[in-house]
């Protein structure tokens, strides 16, 4: 008799959508307060809070609604053995159609294939509405239909192309790893997020926007000036068209080694209108950069991408666990998915960590800002984009520890006017 690994799972689901909800209830109140938080009064206009608080509020009640759509579908694909019932209907299908469904590689795109058009079809009124009827209400979206149907084929198109080599890999490297599985698997996806984190910029983020070299002025002198301060081995100054799908804005950059490239969201020089302001916000970037944040946030995924690994390889051959979630064979695929399902409670965990330590590099990154001279440009940044992006000015604090990566406005100007606060590292 299979142990009820699958009742276990579905109780955790159903547990932590009923904390989560009751986070979210509380952020609801936070976002429904009628006045500022005292911090932010005559820093932030009356008009803007008023239309963040209602932009805020919209964007609630859709994931509420989001959130109990999604829970009760994976608890229904679950309980009533859905998966175990469509991998077989996908090796019949391949079947059908010429192919031999015995090779694992192949049964394995055939229901993947499967999952891919239904997670389109069931994401796809969600997509529609969240852009086109909240972010467009709000001044936000600037896509068309024909823009976003187009979007949603390349990425689909790109799916196809890159999934079916790494999926193969994957259960090659399963079937033949023997008991350095672990770190056969944690081998592979490091050269592939090697590869992406290469190609993503150059080839496939030009499938979606337009990338041009930053204009000769004050803006880039004053940027490039930086960097060279720095010891930044800044290669080249993007700036992207962000505002050919929305208002929102954003600056990052990327490169390994000596080719460092930054890129500006064209909102952000559009909000930022004086130079100083956008260059605080590219010293915060570099803060990152010359404090290793990067280099220690790669190294820790990697860590847990490691023990995810040797956990799996302890688990792969248990015939109960297939048992409990319905199915008489161990597909690797299908291991992988139940073993992301059994261990749901170390991802919160692991996940709630990540923020502590991510709000924690953005302190010091400010800070590090702040000692290179820019604190009242950088406040004033930061003021701006949360004005312009609408942002929530009221959060909840229990909240806001459990979801944002990122500290709340009025954490981040506390910190950069106290001296003795929040020091970079």
């Amino acid at each position: 008799m299979a142990l009820p690994y699958l009742e276990a799972v579905l109780c955790f689901m159903i547990l932590m959508y009923i904390f989560e909800t009751y986070l979210d209830i509380r952020q609801y109140r936070a976002l429904r307060l009628p006045t500022l938080p005292k911090p932010l009064v005559g820093v932030i206009s009356g008009e803007k809070f008023e239309r963040s608080r209602a932009y805020s509020l919209d964007k609630s009640k859709f994931h509420f609604i989001h959130e109990a759509v999604t829970i009760l579908m994976d608890t229904t694909i679950l309980y009533y053995r859905v998966l175990p019932w469509f991998w077989k209907k996908s090796g019949e299908l391949a079947t059908n159609v010429g192919l031999n469904a015995e090779n694992e590689i192949i049964h394995t795109l055939a229901f993947l294939a499967g999952v891919m058009i239904w997670s389109q079809i069931t994401d796809l009124p969600f997509s529609l509405y969240s852009t086109f009827v909240i972010e467009a209400k709000h001044g936000f979206n600037k896509q068309t239909i024909w823009l976003f149907i187009r979007d949603m084929i390349k990425g689909i198109l790109l799916s196809i192309l890159l999934g079916p080599p790494i999926v193969a890999a994957i259960i090659i490297i399963v079937q033949n790893g023997g008991p350095y599985l672990a770190i056969y698997l944690w081998g592979f996806m490091f050269a592939l997020s090697l590869l992406m984190m290469t190609i993503y910029p150059i080839v496939i983020a030009p499938l979606f926007n337009k990338f041009t070299p930053l204009p000769e002025g004050v803006l880039r002198e004053k940027i490039e000036k930086l960097a060279a301060s720095l010891n930044f081995p800044l290669k080249k100054l993007f700036v992207v068209d962000g505002s050919t799908r929305s208002s929102h804005s954003n600056a990052y950059m990327y490169g390994f080694f000596k080719n460092k490239r930054i890129v500006l969201y064209d909102t952000l020089i559009q909000q930022c209108s004086n130079e100083d302001e956008i260059v605080s916000v590219i010293a915060h970037e570099l803060g990152h950069w010359k404090l290793n944040h990067t280099v220690y946030s790669f190294v820790a995924v990697q860590l847990l991408m490691f023990l995810q690994f040797g956990g799996y390889t302890l688990v792969r051959n248990s015939k109960d666990l297939f048992e409990s979630f319905g199915f008489e064979d161990q597909p690797v695929i299908i291991g992988l998915i139940i073993f992301q399902h059994t261990i749901i409670p170390v991802q919160h965990l692991l996940s709630f960590c990540l923020n502590l330590v991510s709000r924690a590099f953005e302190f010091q990154a400010d800070a590090f800002a702040k000692n290179l001279g820019y604190a009242p440009q950088l406040r004033a940044a930061l003021v701006k984009l949360q004005e312009e992006n609408l942002s929530a000015m009221n959060t909840d604090p229990w909240y806001s520890a459990y979801h944002y990566s990122h500290p709340p406005l009025v954490e981040r100007l506390s910190a950069l006017e106290d001296p003795d606060s929040k020091k970079e590292n």
